[in-house]
């Protein structure tokens, strides 16, 4: 897996390239760790991601409660078909927000924070 982090207009935008499983998961937890004292808000862009496991989705519900903590939240962007299949048959979906490009993303921030 790869993580390639990035900001935008005051957003964080993290973007996901591989595989998320319980092998690699940890990495988005201490790479998440290390960006999330430069801002509470963020998109993880999923257009790279083919692939999520159980342990990858509990590790982006951990990002979630630590940016909802901070007072800010995770968008997610271009999530593919067999990452999207565990989002829905976990009921994931519930919890966040999808969008089709990162700019969509970055227009609903800017109507949250002015």
């Amino acid at each position: 897996m790869n993580l390639n982090f990035y900001e935008k207009n005051k957003v964080g935008v993290l973007e996901i390239q591989g595989r998320m499983d319980a092998y690699n998961a940890p990495d988005l937890k201490s790479k998440f760790e290390q960006i999330i004292s430069k801002t509470p808000y963020f998109i993880f862009d999923m257009g790279g991601c083919e692939f999520i496991d159980s342990t990858g989705l509990g590790m982006i519900v951990a990002c979630l409660k630590s940016a909802s903590q901070a007072g800010g939240d995770i968008r997610l962007v271009k999530l593919q078909e067999k990452p999207k299949m565990v989002f829905d048959i976990t009921r994931a979906y519930k919890i966040f927000q999808f969008f089709d490009t990162v700019d969509a993303a970055l227009d609903s921030y800017s109507l949250e924070m002015g």
